[in-house]
């Protein structure tokens, strides 16, 4: 779900795994949209931390 809300806000994303079933799952990202509600959820989860689009810049 996390993979597919990166996606939908048009970030890369470079998922790492070597298990089988995990890259499958991986992959099943494609299959689905999350719902303009569902991203907004996901958007509200903000804590303040080092997050962002670039890795280099820090919002702490």
């Amino acid at each position: 779900m996390i993979l597919r809300w990166h996606l939908q806000q048009g970030r890369i994303i470079i998922p790492k795994s070597v298990t089988p079933s995990r890259i499958r799952e991986n992959l099943d990202v494609f299959s689905f949209d999350l719902s303009a509600d569902e991203l907004a959820v996901v958007d509200s989860l903000e804590r303040g931390g080092r997050t962002g689009p670039h890795p280099a810049d820090f919002n702490g």
